[in-house]
């Protein structure tokens, strides 16, 4: 059995879509099955087991023997969320719980960590161990993700396989459910639908013209290949970046989405909002090293063809993955 959780989530349920094709089923999920939200993610998914996160760690302490993998993913993923009691309970103690747990009755373990780690990227983006301990996150939802690397790091208890993985900026299909903190690509396809024009955050940094600041945008279909591959794998335990290793711009992103919706480009640039302001990323961009250094050698999605995809395919159809 595979246990996922944060499995309603929108790259939780890309997992489980993702492991339904390789014809695993005997899957376990975790998440709060209260969110009404989030139920199209899951419903149409096969899988054994449908656990509520409070009750996961009774249920993995009654059938742990059964369990071939843990993919915890289940976190709170809100960066303008600032109550670090919220991060302390769900991202920290949480993910320590299930670590513990998968020491103790030998269960390999793939983690969500978060590019939001590397805060304004004075360090770089290199995902060598060695610099977790000095990086800076620039909000309490990075701090969360980093302090629980910085713990794992330490650990001298370990699953015999376990793996950290730092996501970038992650799109695709299943994250209706996701408001405010929805990839850039699915808020702007909602409102050059609505408007017929995309608004852009202009940018407060000398360094950076308007449009130009620029991510590591990866698609949620690679996520769930890179994952395959580990839990396939399973040797080389580490935080490895999960990123494209391509930073692109906005205006990249902007275009690519009005061509996939076929209408003409009207862009205008905002300014971007004072609570976020001082603790916005300009640029991202993982090393990916590390990744390939394992034998992970499949390309990734071009940013322009996976917007075409997740526009065309789903955001116009309104279907889920």
């Amino acid at each position: 059995m595979i246990v996922i959780t944060g499995a309603a989530g929108f790259i939780g349920s890309n997992i489980v879509g993702k492991l339904n094709a390789e014809r695993f089923t005997d899957i376990a999920i975790v998440d709060d099955f209260t969110k009404v939200d989030k139920q199209e993610n899951y419903i149409h998914k096969t899988y054994t087991e449908k656990i509520a996160r409070q009750d996961f760690f009774n249920w993995l302490k009654a059938n742990h023997r059964f369990i071939e993998i843990i993919i915890h993913l289940g976190a709170r993923t809100d960066t303008t969320e600032f109550d670090k009691s919220v991060f302390e309970e769900l991202n920290l103690g949480y993910s320590k719980e299930v670590w513990k747990y998968c020491v103790e009755f030998g269960i390999p373990l793939i983690y969500a960590s978060s590019a939001a780690t590397y805060g304004n990227g004075e360090l770089g983006y290199d995902d060598s161990h060695d610099i977790i301990e000095k990086l800076k996150p620039l909000n309490p939802y990075g701090e969360s993700k980093n302090e629980f690397d910085k713990w794992v790091i330490k650990q001298e208890k370990t699953p015999f396989f376990w793996v950290g993985l730092k996501f970038f900026n992650v799109y695709g299909p299943n994250e209706y459910h996701k408001k405010r903190m929805a990839s850039v690509i699915f808020h702007s396809y909602n409102q050059i639908k609505q408007t017929g024009k995309m608004k852009l955050f202009r940018s407060h940094n000398p360094l950076f013209k308007d449009g130009e600041q620029k991510r590591d945008f990866i698609y949620v279909k690679d996520v769930a290949e890179v994952i395959m591959f580990l839990v396939y794998a399973r040797k080389y335990s580490g935080i490895y970046n999960l990123g494209t290793g391509q930073a692109r711009t906005f205006l990249d992103l902007a275009k690519s989405t009005f061509k996939a919706m076929n209408i003409g480009e009207n862009i205008e640039f905002i300014d971007t909002p004072e609570d976020i302001r001082d603790k916005y990323q300009y640029f991202t961009q993982a090393n990916i090293n590390k990744l390939r250094s394992i034998g992970y050698s499949k390309p990734f999605t071009k940013l322009e063809d996976g917007i075409y995809d997740y526009v065309v395919n789903y955001l116009s159809t309104n279907k889920y993955l």
